[in-house]
C-alpha cells in the first residue's frame, strides 16, 4: 500500500468522496478517516470498475465544521497518510490570503468604477 494515493475527490453536501489507487486485487484494505486524530465512522470502500481504483465515501460529521483550518485525513492501518481535506471557515479567515484577495478585489473595482466615472466627467468638459 505505499503508492495509495487520492487520485480525486470531491466535497457535496458533507460528503467526502473520491477515488485512490492503485490497488492490488484481493481483500480491500483496511482504511480510516480521522478528524483530530478520531476515527470518524462510515467510511464506505468499493472496487472501481478499471480493477486498480478504490472508490471511498465517508460522511462527515457537523463537528468537523468549526471555525479554522480543520483538516480530515484518509490514511491506512499502518498510520500512512493517503490524502487529506483540508476545511476553512469561521473568523480565522480574516488573515488567510484568500480573504485578502478579496479585499483586493474589491477594491480595484471599486477604483476602476471611480476612474471610469473621472474619464467621462473629465472628457465631458471639452
Amino acid at each position: 500500500m505505499d503508492n495509495l494515493a487520492i487520485i480525486s475527490s470531491s466535497l457535496r453536501g458533507g460528503v467526502w468522496a473520491g477515488r485512490i489507487g492503485p490497488v492490488a486485487g484481493g481483500a480491500l484494505p483496511d482504511l480510516q478517516v480521522l478528524h483530530l486524530d478520531r476515527v470518524l465512522e462510515g467510511l464506505v470502500l468499493a472496487r472501481g470498475e478499471d480493477g486498480v481504483t478504490l472508490t471511498f465515501r465517508v460522511n462527515l460529521p457537523v463537528e468537523v465544521l468549526s471555525d479554522g483550518v480543520q483538516t480530515v485525513v484518509l490514511q491506512d492501518a499502518a498510520g500512512q497518510r493517503i490524502g487529506s481535506l483540508a476545511l476553512v471557515a469561521g473568523e480565522a479567515l480574516e488573515a488567510d490570503i484568500r480573504a485578502e484577495v478579496d479585499l483586493l478585489r474589491a477594491e480595484l473595482d471599486m477604483l476602476k468604477r471611480a476612474f471610469r466615472r473621472h474619464c467621462v466627467e473629465t472628457g465631458a468638459d471639452k
